[in-house]
């Protein structure tokens, strides 16, 4: 429990819990959270702005399409004002979208279903960026990638230029199209997201990429 907190500083004891599930030590919950409060683990209340905090794992490679994808959040409004989210999913070595999903509220259970369809279409990758968002660290997240057997990679609080394939690909979907346009509905930003990355992909993907086992270019 200590490597673990140590490692995952952020970690409460449930999220905690779930990673010691991995290495096969399965307790009652009563008996982790006395185990972790006698332990002194609690996460203290984070105070200014971010800081990078414990060590972190170099960041994995992504020399063939299927080695590494970035996942991000951006965010917009439809109608009177209504905010919407849409989850980017990037293949970093071909630089290929794999998804622009939006919807009013994206849970970290959401985000695991939309990677097990992503899954389906894609292969599993061998590992898998993102910041530390809510969505990222959840339960669901850590489940699925024990259940996966998918590496997943946080970056340092407060430095997004780690994951900067991502960065630049919302930077381009911001300035192309999120600035551009005003989106009646929900329907209508789904419509116009679908449309935008169809074109993105025909003009971003390297066909010098070709995977035969997955019949696809990238």
């Amino acid at each position: 429990m200590k490597d673990v907190a140590a490692k995952r500083r952020r970690f409460g004891y449930r999220r905690i819990g779930v990673m010691l599930e991995r290495k096969g030590m399965i307790m009652n919950h009563k008996k982790l959270y006395r185990l972790y409060t006698e332990e002194k683990l609690g996460v203290r209340r984070r105070r200014g702005r971010k800081r990078a905090r414990g060590s972190r794992t170099p960041m994995p490679e992504a020399l063939r399409p299927g080695d590494r994808w970035s996942l991000d959040f951006l965010s917009d409004t439809f109608g009177a004002s209504r905010r919407f989210r849409i989850l980017a999913v990037n293949d970093d070595c071909c630089r290929e979208n794999l998804c622009l999903m939006a919807d009013t509220s994206i849970s970290g259970a959401r985000v695991a279903r939309e990677l097990d369809a992503l899954v389906r279409v894609y292969g599993r990758p061998a590992s898998i960026v993102s910041d530390n968002g809510t969505e990222f660290t959840s339960r669901a997240i850590l489940k699925w990638a024990g259940d996966n057997g998918v590496d997943w990679h946080y970056i340092d609080p407060g430095k997004p230029q780690q994951n900067a394939f991502i960065e630049s690909f919302n930077g381009r979907l911001r300035d192309e199209l999120l600035n551009e346009e005003m989106f009646d509905s929900l329907d209508d930003a789904r419509r116009k997201l679908a449309l935008w990355r169809y074109d993105y992909n025909s003009a971003s993907l390297r066909p010098s990429f070709y995977v035969v086992e997955e019949n696809r270019f990238c």
